[in-house]
């Protein structure tokens, strides 16, 4: 790195500090009007209800940044505004001259499929339970995405916290900041006291609704550990938040008032919300919420996200913060075994990250297909390949010769091809009369355009 840019970037990690220290005393409008939050919020998002959702993510961060330990909120300043956004910009202008497409944005790495619980429905259940990624190759996979400009990683699994080498991986990846999907049950005291110390691990821990409902899927006790766990994250200033599966059951509970208050209360920066698939473990279509429960949800998020002090985030419904579907584009899976899936609900893949480097993959058939299409919709309340476009999912399937990346897998091809197909066009005429309300006068957004990619396999 020339010492030039070395100099620059030294500056706006102290100044990204300064800023992140003196955040809870300024009013909105303060805020809102320094420089480097405006530029970041502009640079961030092409989409202006992407760059509404992050405004609101700096101005609610105020309150969890005011708890943070000294090392979490310097990783939170250095790792995710600086390198995430600065410091990466021209490693991903250099890719992009490249292969003619920006990488990632960030990356899903399931690190191992063993878990200490063994929960109904779920999405990763039929993976190889002993598949284990080598250190080493952990280790290559996060060296090659900083190179490209990828500074946030999630990890997921199977139960990462499994892994007694996980908190040696963070801290050797200082400058990178990690979110974990976690069933919480191994967070004790020591455990969120080494996660304050090595400061760049935001836990996201799993909850299914109230307590019964909680160890009715992840056995007795669990609920009760996920508020210790979170207790703990809480006193040693670790960010953390909740994560929560819809399903028919539970889709009015999760995203009720009551529901996310409580989880504020216990201290959680932010809510993820999942969509039931029928993939994974024992897959069911009746655990999948109805289209008009989808609808709902995504109603009830966007009040809850006016009027309580959380960041909350629906991995199906946020589509117009993103422009539609990201699989395979702006992020990718890959899991214990080393195939890279464009999703983690796609349990397909073409290639192994063992065999070939991430850019190799990137720049492979199966993933520009996946690009080529995206947006698969102009409605982009209709994101996904999986449930709103079937059709396409099948497409890129045959025509990529991509495999199963465990058995059963392919059912969501075949067993549940007609239901889903149901399901999508029954979606499909409420988001669209949703979408024409919201937006009756203007174009759909662009989706930011890749220009000629290179080299790409024939």
């Amino acid at each position: 790195m020339k010492v030039q840019t070395k100099v620059k970037q030294i500056a706006a990690i102290q100044i990204a500090k300064a800023i992140l220290k003196v955040l809870p005393r300024l009013s909105e409008k303060r805020i809102l009007e320094i420089s480097l939050v405006r530029k970041g919020l502009e640079a961030v998002s092409y989409y202006p209800e992407g760059r509404d959702f992050l405004k609101n993510l700096l101005l609610h961060g105020r309150r969890a940044i005011g708890r943070s330990s000294r090392e979490c909120l310097a990783k939170f300043a250095e790792n995710l505004i600086v390198n995430g956004f600065i410091t990466a910009t021209p490693r991903r202008e250099e890719f992009k001259s490249r292969y003619g497409f920006h990488p990632p944005f960030f990356l899903v790495i399931s690190p191992t499929m063993r878990c200490n619980l063994n929960c109904y429905g779920c999405y990763a259940g039929d993976y190889d339970k002993s598949a284990e990624l080598d250190t080493d190759l952990i280790h290559r996979l996060l060296q090659e995405a900083k190179e490209m400009g990828i500074y946030f990683i999630t990890v997921s699994g199977g139960e990462p916290f499994i892994r007694e080498d996980l908190l040696d991986i963070f801290a050797a990846h200082s400058d990178v900041y990690f979110q974990v999907y976690t069933n919480g049950t191994l967070i004790d005291e020591r455990m969120a006291k080494a996660l304050s110390r090595v400061g760049n691990v935001l836990p996201a821990i799993s909850v299914e609704g109230w307590e019964k409902a909680t160890d009715a899927r992840r056995g007795p006790g669990s609920f009760q550990k996920v508020l210790a766990a979170m207790g703990w994250l809480r006193q040693a200033g670790v960010l953390f938040g909740f994560s929560a599966t819809a399903i028919r059951q539970n889709n009015e509970l999760i995203c009720s008032d009551e529901f996310v208050k409580f989880w504020i209360d216990r201290g959680c920066f932010i809510g993820w919300y999942f969509n039931y698939l029928p993939i994974g473990k024992k897959p069911d279509l009746d655990l999948m919420p109805t289209p008009e429960q989808r609808i709902y949800r995504r109603k009830r998020l966007i009040e809850i996200r006016l009027n309580l002090p959380i960041i909350l985030a629906d991995f199906w419904n946020d589509g117009p913060l993103v422009g539609g579907c990201i699989a395979g584009d702006r992020y990718l899976h890959i899991t214990a075994n080393g195939a890279v899936e464009p999703c983690v609900f796609v349990h397909f893949a073409v290639d192994n990250i063992k065999e070939k480097s991430l850019a190799e993959i990137l720049n492979s058939q199966f993933f520009h297909s996946i690009r080529q299409r995206q947006p698969y919709s102009a409605n982009y309340y209709r994101p996904c390949m999986v449930i709103d476009h079937p059709h396409i999912l099948r497409e890129v399937i045959g025509q990529s010769g991509a495999h199963p990346t465990h058995p059963g897998a392919e059912a969501i091809l075949t067993q549940f091809a007609g239901d889903l197909d149901r399901y999508a066009l029954a979606y499909g005429k409420l988001a669209d009369t949703l979408w024409s309300e919201q937006r009756p006068d203007s174009a759909p957004l662009e989706r930011r355009p890749y220009g000629e990619l290179k080299g790409i396999a024939k």
